[in-house]
């Protein structure tokens, strides 16, 4: 069940209703959402509700053990069994598979094979998004911050439908206590619900699934039938769809939170405009960010001690960073990629302060140049996590130096203006978004309503036939 979509359109005003009519009764409220979450799962694929039910399970009797043992000893092993039992059944389901065959193929290389045999499951949608809100949970439990909470209250913080799929990950320390009182209906602020839902709705519609279909796709898939204009033009346009597709999922699933009384944490603050891969680490997907930060960077020892201690810790979380999105080297190396810049950045940081030297120059040139630098760093890292090989990111870069000499048709205006629009909406002040809210919250509902219909009538009319799966979707 796709969110820009008829049919999530009658699920969520179903929901919307029961969870306003159920909200003085928590107890009904819980098992209301927990069902309507179980439907929204079910779309995909009815037996992976017996996955969230067992996980959910499983992760509260972690839970329970944690806080009852006084023990430090047991309680590490508690905790090591946690994060085994979560991270086992991800491996299990995600990267098995991958890992048999990339042993097999180095083996075969040597004349030797291996006899492991190949589990091709399918691997339940946002797992690795469920796999981490579960992780908090029991860790945040281990480390004192957390106390374990009612089964119910943890069902439906595992199962809570509006991130389940694609995030952001909430941590259970920020939800669970929004179960403790009944939301009040009053408080909603309806005006940023609206503005996120209209604006995720344009984001993945409008622009995402426009420039896949009319240059992305077929730019990655043949990319030495284009030249290097369009091959560029097509890089950029990826940068804008993922963007755009990611954000616009988040942007709804705050929106969808919001109008039943939850807020979800922002995943996405104008990363385009950062300055440095660090920041633009601070701004882009930033739960996972965070807690990439909080539960493994910082416990490797973050940047404590050694310089090399700090580039081992930078690169070995990058890595698994780029693991978590999928099974394929290509991640990998797209991790690999972004570490790497961020250990040149903090050693020439570390460099600066050791010899008494400022911080770069913070006038409009410098900052121009290195959002620049920054955002063709970004936007060519993507074309590894984009393609399929190693080879294929090869031959999409190669295509850039090799297809001069004619500038190609692919490129038309609605396409680059869609781009350019994709990049430069992450320059919007942030106060010109709240003016907005605050302009339709005065409107009253008749103009809110003329304004949505008039927004999904230009998605419709402008969009692209059909909705694609969102991109991380498969994450």
């Amino acid at each position: 069940m796709l969110f820009p979509t008829v049919t999530f359109a009658v699920f969520f005003l179903v929901v919307y209703v029961a969870n306003w009519l159920t909200m003085p009764r928590p107890r009904a409220w819980r098992w209301m959402m927990l069902a309507a979450s179980a439907v929204f799962y079910g779309s995909w694929d009815w037996r992976f509700v017996a996955l969230l039910a067992a996980a959910a399970a499983a992760n509260q009797f972690f839970a329970l053990r944690l806080a009852a043992t006084r023990r430090p000893a047991s309680a590490r092993g508690w905790l090591a069994a946690a994060v085994a039992a979560n991270l086992g059944v991800l491996g299990v389901f995600k990267y098995y598979d991958f890992f048999v065959a990339s042993l097999d193929r180095f083996l075969g290389a040597f004349g030797l094979g291996t006899s492991l045999p190949l589990l091709d499951l399918a691997v339940p949608v946002g797992l690795s998004f469920l796999v981490f809100r579960m992780l908090t949970y029991v860790i945040d439990v281990h480390r004192g911050g957390l106390a374990p909470s009612p089964m119910l209250d943890f069902a439906v913080y595992v199962a809570f439908f509006p991130y389940l799929l694609a995030g952001p990950i909430a941590r259970a320390a920020d939800f669970l206590p929004q179960l403790r009182t009944p939301r009040d209906p009053r408080s909603v602020d309806a005006a940023r619900a609206f503005r996120l839902v209209v604006v995720g709705l344009v984001k993945k519609v409008l622009i995402a699934d426009y420039l896949a279909t009319h240059l992305v796709n077929d730019v990655f898939a043949a990319p030495e039938q284009y030249s290097s204009w369009e091959t560029l033009v097509g890089i950029y346009a990826y940068a804008a769809q993922i963007y755009c597709d990611f954000s616009g999922y988040t942007d709804i699933a705050l929106g969808v939170a919001l109008l039943l009384g939850f807020v979800l944490p922002e995943n996405f603050d104008a990363p385009y405009t950062a300055r440095s891969v660090r920041e633009f680490w601070r701004r882009w997907h930033m739960t996972l960010s965070s807690w990439l930060r909080d539960y493994l960077y910082i416990p490797l020892g973050g940047n404590r001690g050694r310089p090399a201690r700090t580039a081992r810790n930078l690169m070995l979380t990058m890595l698994l960073a780029g693991l978590w999105h999928g099974a394929g080297w290509t991640y990998v190396l797209w991790g690999g990629l972004h570490g790497g810049a961020m250990v040149v950045e903090h050693r020439r940081a570390d460099r600066r302060r050791s010899r008494g030297l400022p911080e770069p120059g913070s006038t409009i040139g410098t900052r121009v140049w290195q959002r620049l630098l920054t955002f063709h760093f970004v936007a060519l890292a993507w074309v590894v996590f984009r393609a399929d090989s190693v080879a294929s990111a090869g031959a999409v870069l190669g295509r850039l130096v090799t297809g001069l000499g004619s500038m190609g048709d692919a490129v038309t205006p609605a396409l680059a203006a869609l781009t350019a629009l994709g990049i430069g909406l992450q320059y919007v002040p942030r106060a010109a978004a709240i003016r907005l809210e605050a302009g339709l919250s005065r409107a009253g509902w008749v103009v809110q309503g003329l304004c949505l219909a008039a927004a999904l009538f230009l998605i419709d009319y402008l969009g692209p036939q059909g909705v694609a799966e969102f991109i991380y979707f498969g994450f």
